[in-house]
């Protein structure tokens, strides 16, 4: 079991944090991630893993003007 953003969800295997987000379809370009409270940079989606019990935060940025 995770919790992405506050809501629990099951977790059957091990993911990249690449893998979860286009698993939950957060398709937005600019995404800012952090597990368990470390934030998680760019470079690092595909190769960071979320692992039973992790508690991640994923936001999407909005810019304007």
């Amino acid at each position: 079991m995770i919790k992405v953003n506050g809501k629990e969800y099951p977790l059957d295997k091990e993911l990249t944090v690449q893998e979860l987000l286009d698993q939950m379809r957060f398709t937005f370009p600019l995404m800012a991630v952090a597990i368990n409270g470390k934030a998680v940079s760019r470079e690092e989606y595909g190769t960071t893993v979320v692992r039973d019990g992790d508690d991640v935060k994923a936001i999407h940025l909005i810019s304007g003007g």
